[in-house]
């Protein structure tokens, strides 16, 4: 029985035009490889994706972050203009690319012999972790000047002190805005 079905395979092979089976053969591959590309290609999409998600949440963590600890105490102005000046820091020339750099970005001080950072806050060790509705006002903060959904106020300002200190590099500054606790400059 097996070699009658042998018989009648090898007889249908011979018979049978090789150029249709080529074509198909030849249509299947292609169909193959077109789904393994699609594949890959939604896949690499779908990991850009989450990739930029991830980075759009970390960059808003920063940023609100660095709102909380800076001016978490102050008028709703004044935490918008904090969070303004960490972003105008992050798209100009001598300034690190991402929020996160910028927040935590440290630079060598001779006179203390060390470094410091850019936000006096990201010196303290153990800081506690934000919460309660300071947070929650921070985060929204954030949210509003990252997503550009509240109107920049003090137009290129990378500055900023409490009124409580005098650095020394403020009178080498334009002065923008007291507004608050803080004096804004460009």
């Amino acid at each position: 029985m097996a070699s009658r079905w042998r018989n009648r395979l090898w007889f249908l092979w011979h018979r049978t035009d090789k150029t249709v089976l080529g074509c198909v053969l030849a249509t299947g591959l292609t169909v193959v490889a077109l789904g393994v590309a699609l594949s890959a290609a939604f896949a690499d999409r779908d990991r850009s994706r989450a990739l930029l998600r991830e980075t759009h949440e970390n960059n808003l963590d920063c940023l609100a972050r660095n709102v909380y600890f800076e001016a978490r105490g102050e008028p709703l102005a004044g935490q918008y203009a904090v969070a303004e000046v960490t972003l105008n820091r992050r798209g100009t020339a001598g300034f690190p690319r991402t929020l996160c750099e910028v927040v935590y970005q440290k630079t060598w001080d001779p006179l203390r012999r060390r470094y410091v950072g850019a936000f006096s806050w990201t010196e303290f060790e153990g800081l506690p972790d934000p919460a309660g509705e300071p947070w929650d006002t921070a985060v929204e903060v954030a949210e509003a000047a990252y997503y550009r959904r509240h109107a920049p106020v003090l137009k290129g300002a990378l500055y900023f002190h409490a009124t409580y200190i005098q650095p020394e590099w403020a009178p080498q500054k334009q002065r923008l805005a007291r507004i608050g606790g803080h004096v804004f400059y460009r």
